[in-house]
């Protein structure tokens, strides 16, 4: 598992320049956490990538004007947690609704 760190200008369709950056090689995200950082903002993406996927990421990235700094690590495995699953559907966290009382 790779996780990439990346700091960025927040200017309209930045963030869905590195995202889309990652569906056109039909990676799997695991887990996205975007958040102001200062005057910046940064993107911490985790995702399944082999060596060849990483570098081409690297690239794209660092072509995108607004982007300032990429960083990625390999997340070991954790032991004791539960590996990430998908949430449900919204359907299925539904709660039912609410009836008015009648009186």
């Amino acid at each position: 598992m790779q996780v990439f760190h990346i700091r960025y200008r927040n200017v309209q369709g930045t963030l869905m320049r590195i995202l889309n950056a990652i569906s056109r090689r039909a990676l799997d995200l695991t887990s996205v956490h975007a958040e102001a950082a200062g005057q910046d903002h940064a993107v911490t993406v985790q995702l399944e990538a082999t060596p060849k996927q990483i570098g081409q990421l690297h690239r794209e990235w660092y072509g995108i004007v607004d982007v300032i700094e990429v960083r990625s690590s390999v997340t070991p495995p954790q032991q004791g947690e539960p590996e990430w699953a998908p949430l449900p559907p919204g359907s299925a966290v539904a709660e039912p609704p609410v009836r008015a009382a009648s009186a």
